[in-house]
C-alpha cells in the first residue's frame, strides 16, 4: 500500500517506523487517517498497529511558537504481533532443519525462506512420494506387464511424473544458491535421469511406430528418483555408507576370488582327465569357467553335496578337497566378509552421524544468533520470541506441551532461554510427550463413600499391583497346558469353565479399578477383544502375558522397525533395478504352461533348450522374468540362497547363454554378500543400543522436569495396556498466580514420555554414538564438519 504524502516510512533494527509532519490545524484529521491506515496495513516483517510519541523535529528546539507547533513531529512506532517476521521465519527454518536432520543450504531472502517452508511442507513431500511410487509402479502395466495398458497411457503417466519431478527440482533451485545447486550431485542425477528417460521414450515410441520391439533401458533408472530427492535421506545415507565401505570390502573379495581360482585350477587338474559325469550326464569339471561357477555356488552351499558326489564316488579321499574348500571359503572368508563389512560400515556410519549431530548443532546456533538479545552479560532468547518460534516450527503443538518445553528450557523462570537450553530445542521437539487427562471413575462420582472405603481401596491397590499381573501370567500358563490336554476328559472340560470365570473376574476387577472409557480406549485392542470374546487363548499373546525380559525384547524389535524399513527401501531399489534388467534380458525365455493342458511345451517350460534339464524336471517354469511381480518373486528366491540358486542360474543359462550366470552371480554379490551383511551389521548394532540404552540425555531432562512439576505419570504405571490415554490438547494444565508465577492447575492433566517404540531412525542412530560427540562449545567449523572423514573421528573426543 502506498503511503500518503504526509507519511514517511523507514526501518530501524528490524522495526518499521512511520513518521508524519502535520500542521496543528490538520493534526486531528491526519491522526485519524494514520490510525485507520496502520490498522489496515501490515508493515514489513509482520508488524501492526501504532503507538504515538510526540517529539520535536531536528532543529525545532522545543519552541512554543506557531512555527514550532507546525513543525511538531508525531512518530508512530509499530509493535510486533503474531505474524512471523523474516528473522523468525529464518530461525524457524534452521530449527526445522535441525529437527528433521536436513542439510540444505538455502537462501535467506524473505521470499526464499517462505518458498523453503513451502518446499518442506508435508503436502509437497507427500505429492513427491506419490509420483515416485506411480513412476515405479508403471512397470506393472508396461510390457512385459502384469496388467497390460497401452503404451500411450503409460507414457503419458510417465511424462506427468517427470514433469512433477522437474517442478520439484525447480522449486529446490529457487531456495538454494545457484552454485550450491549445480554442485549437488543429487540434482545432476535427477536432471540427467529425466533427460535420458525422455530420450528413451522418444526412441521407443519411434520404434513402436514401425513395429520394431525396442528396449526400455531407462526403466532401470527409475529408483534414482527415490534415492536422490532430499526426502529420501535415510536410503541415501545407506547407499553412501555402502559406497564408502566398498574399497575395504574389495580387497577381501579379490582375495576370495584368488582363493576360488586356485581351487578351480586344482579341481581341473584333479578331475579334468578322469572322464567323470554328473547326474544329468554332462562332463564333470572339464571347463575352468564351469568349475569356477560351481565352486562359487558351493560357497552358498546351494549345490552341496551334489557337486562333490561324482568325485566322492570315485574315491573318498577327494572329499578332503571339498571339505578344505568349504572351511576356507564358506566359513572363514564369509565370516571375514561379515567382520569387515560390520567394522567398516560402523566406522562410516559413525562419521555420518557425527556430521549429522554437528550440523544440527550448527543450525541451532545460527537460529540462536538470529534471535538473541543481550541480558546482563549473556545473550539469550526472550520467552515471547521463543514461544513464537516454537509455534512456527510446530504449529500443532498444544499449549500444555509448549508450557512444559518452556519450563524445561527456562528452568529458573527468568523470562528468557539461554544458549545451552536453546540448542536442545530440536531434540525436545523430536521427543513425543503424551498429555494424559485422568478422569474420575464413575463409581467415585455416584458412590464416593463406597468407592473410597478401605475395602474398595484395598481391591484397587491389589489390582494395580504387579503381583496381580504375575498371578494371571501363571493362570495363563496353566490354562495353556490344559488346552494341550485331552478335551474329552470331563475334568479338563470343567477346568476350562474355571479359567473362563477367572478371566471374567479379571476384566470386572479392572473395570472396577480403572476408568471404563480409558479401559476401552482406542488403543486398548486386547481389552476390547477379551471383553467381547472371552477367549483365554488370546491372553497368550496379550501384552500383559510377557514377562519383563520378553517385553524388553519385543519393544527392542519394534524400536528398530524404522531401521529395517530403511533397509527395506534400499533392497527395493536394488530389487527393482535387477528386476527391470532381468525382464529385458530374459523375458519370454521361460513360460509356465499348465501340465493338464496337454501341450508338449509344458514339460520344457516353453523352451526346447530346457529339455531334460533339472530346471524343467523340477517344474521351475513359474520362476521367470515375464513381468515385474514374477521377477521380484524370483529375486526373493535367489536371496534365500537354497538349492534353487544353482538350478535357476543353470536354467536361464541353457535358455539364453552361459554368460547369463554373471547376472545371478552379480545379484548374489550385491544383495547377499554386501547388502544382507550390512543389514545384519546394522541390526546387531541397533539391537545392542536399543536393548541396553534406556533414555537419552534430553529425555531424562524432560522426565525430570515433569516430575518436578508434579505432573508426571511413569510409563511403568501404564503397563496394564496404557489404561489412561486421553490426550487433552486444549488445556494448558498450568495457570498463573497473582504474582505472575506459573503453578500447577490440578485439573487432571499429566504428562509422560511416549514409549521407546516411537523413536525415529535418526534418534536411534544419534544415541548409538551420542557419547562420542564433542560437548557444546567444542564444535568443529562448518568446513571441517562437511569434510569429515573416518580418520578425523577422534576430533569428537579431543576434550
Amino acid at each position: 500500500m502506498r503511503l500518503p504524502w504526509w507519511l514517511r516510512q523507514y526501518r530501524i533494527c528490524g522495526v518499521t517506523q512511520v513518521a508524519f509532519i502535520s500542521s496543528s490545524e490538520s493534526l486531528y484529521l491526519n491522526f485519524r487517517k494514520l490510525s485507520r491506515l496502520l490498522a489496515a496495513q501490515k508493515a514489513p516483517g509482520g508488524d501492526h498497529a501504532a503507538a504515538l510519541i510526540l517529539a520535536p523535529p531536528c532543529g525545532a528546539g522545543g519552541g512554543t511558537g506557531p512555527r514550532a507547533k507546525r513543525g511538531l513531529s508525531f512518530r508512530a512506532q509499530c509493535f510486533r504481533t503474531e505474524t512471523p517476521d523474516r528473522e523468525l521465519l529464518l530461525a524457524a527454518a534452521y530449527v526445522s532443519d535441525a529437527q528433521y536432520n536436513r542439510n540444505v543450504p538455502f537462501e535467506t531472502s524473505p521470499q526464499a525462506i517462505r518458498l523453503y517452508h513451502f518446499y518442506n511442507h508435508w503436502t509437497m513431500r507427500a505429492a513427491t512420494y506419490f509420483f515416485i511410487w506411480v513412476d515405479l509402479a508403471l512397470a506393472l502395466f508396461e510390457e512385459p506387464a502384469v496388467f497390460p495398458l497401452p503404451f500411450l497411457v503409460t507414457s503419458i503417466a510417465e511424462v506427468l511424473c517427470l514433469t512433477a519431478f522437474f517442478g520439484r527440482l525447480v522449486h529446490f533451485a529457487k531456495v538454494t544458491p545457484q552454485k550450491v545447486f549445480w554442485k549437488d550431485t543429487k540434482n545432476i542425477c535427477v536432471m540427467v535421469t529425466i533427460v535420458l528417460t525422455l530420450i528413451d521414450l522418444v526412441i521407443y515410441a519411434s520404434l513402436e511406430a514401425v513395429n520394431i520391439r525396442g528396449v526400455r533401458w531407462s526403466r532401470a533408472l527409475r529408483p534414482v528418483f527415490l534415492i536422490n530427492f532430499p526426502e529420501s535421506r535415510q536410503i541415501r545415507r545407506a547407499f553412501r555408507s555402502i559406497r564408502n565401505t566398498l574399497p575395504d570390502i574389495l580387497y577381501v573379495f579379490l582375495l576370495f576370488l584368488f582363493s576360488m581360482m586356485i581351487f578351480s585350477l586344482m579341481a581341473l587338474k584333479l578331475f579334468g582327465d578322469r572322464d567323470l559325469r554328473t547326474v544329468e550326464g554332462s562332463p564333470y569339471f572339464t571347463n575352468i569357467l564351469d568349475i569356477a561357477f560351481e565352486l562359487y555356488v558351493l560357497v552358498t552351499t546351494a549345490n552341496s553335496p551334489d557337486v562333490m558326489m561324482p568325485a566322492y564316488e570315485l574315491n573318498w579321499w577327494y572329499s578332503l578337497y571339498f571339505i578344505a574348500y568349504i572351511i576356507i571359503n564358506t566359513y572363514i572368508f564369509m565370516s571375514v566378509f561379515l567382520a569387515v563389512v560390520y567394522n567398516n560400515y560402523r566406522k562410516h556410519l559413525k562419521n555420518e552421524i557425527h556430521t549429522l549431530a554437528y550440523l544440527k548443532r550448527h543450525k541451532m546456533t545460527e537460529a540462536f544468533n538470529i534471535l538473541k538479545v543481550k541480558v546482563g552479560t549473556e545473550f539469550v532468547v526472550k520467552e515471547a520470541r521463543w514461544r513464537r518460534l516454537v509455534k512456527v516450527v510446530a504449529p500443532g503443538i498444544s499449549s500444555s506441551h509448549l508450557e512444559l518445553l518452556l519450563r524445561i528450557s527456562d528452568e529458573g523462570q527468568t523470562g528468557h532461554v539461554d544458549k545451552m537450553n536453546f540448542l536442545r530445542l530440536a531434540d525436545l521437539l523430536n521427543i513425543r510427550v503424551v498429555a494424559i487427562n485422568i478422569k474420575k471413575h464413575p463409581l467415585e462420582t455416584w458412590m464416593p463413600r463406597v468407592y473410597q472405603s478401605s475395602t474398595s481401596l484395598l481391591v484397587q491397590k491389589m489390582v494395580q499391583h504387579r503381583i496381580f499381573v504375575w498371578v494371571y501370567d501363571v493362570i495363563i500358563l496353566i490354562n495353556a497346558i490344559f488346552i494341550a490336554l485331552d478335551e474329552k476328559d470331563s475334568l479338563i472340560s470343567y477346568a476350562e469353565w474355571l479359567f473362563l470365570s477367572l478371566y471374567i473376574i479379571e476384566i470386572l476387577l479392572k473395570l472396577y479399578t480403572y476408568e471404563p472409557s480409558a479401559y476401552f480406549g482406542r488403543k486398548q485392542f486386547w481389552n476390547w477383544m477379551l471383553s467381547v470374546l472371552f477367549l483365554p487363548a488370546l491372553f497368550l499373546v496379550s501384552e500383559t502375558s510377557f514377562y519383563p525380559r520378553f517385553r524388553v525384547i519385543v519393544t527392542t524389535l519394534i524400536n528398530i522397525g524404522p531401521t529395517m524399513l530403511t533397509f527395506g527401501g534400499l533392497v527395493l531399489v536394488v530389487y527393482y533395478a535387477f528386476a527391470i534388467i532381468g525382464m529385458e534380458a530374459f523375458h519370454g525365455k521361460v513360460h509356465f504352461l499348465d501340465p493338464s493342458s496337454g501341450s508338449p511345451d509344458a514339460a520344457v517350460c516353453g523352451n526346447p533348450a530346457l529339455k531334460d534339464s533339472a530346471f524343467a524336471r523340477g517344474r521351475y517354469c513359474k520362476n521367470n522374468f515375464n513381468d515385474l511381480a514374477s521377477s521380484l518373486v524370483l529375486l526373493t528366491e535367489l536371496t534365500v540362497v537354497n538349492q534353487c540358486f544353482a538350478l535357476l542360474a543353470d536354467g536361464f543359462a541353457l535358455a539364453t547363454h552361459q554368460a547369463a550366470k554373471l547376472y545371478f552371480i552379480g545379484f548374489h554379490v550385491v544383495v547377499v554378500i554386501l547388502i544382507v551383511n550390512i543389514f545384519i551389521a546394522f541390526i546387531l548394532e541397533a539391537f545392542f543400543v536399543a536393548y541396553s540404552l534406556e533414555k537419552s540425555e534430553v529425555e531424562t531432562a524432560i522426565e525430570k522436569k515433569i516430575q518436578e512439576l508434579g505432573v508426571g505419570v511413569q510409563e511403568e504405571d501404564m503397563k496394564d495396556g496404557g489404561l489412561i490415554d486421553h490426550v487433552d490438547t486444549k488445556d494448558s494444565g498450568f495457570s498463573a498466580d497473582e504474582g505472575g508465577n506459573k503453578k500447577r492447575d490440578l485439573r487432571g492433566l499429566y504428562f509422560r514420555i511416549a514409549s521407546k517404540k516411537y523413536k525415529t531412525v535418526d534418534t536411534l542412530l544419534q544415541q548409538m554414538f551420542e557419547s562420542e560427540i564433542a560437548p557444546e562449545g567444542k564444535d568443529p567449523s562448518l568446513e571441517e564438519i562437511l569434510n569429515f572423514s573416518p580418520k578425523k573421528l577422534n576430533f569428537g573426543n579431543s576434550a
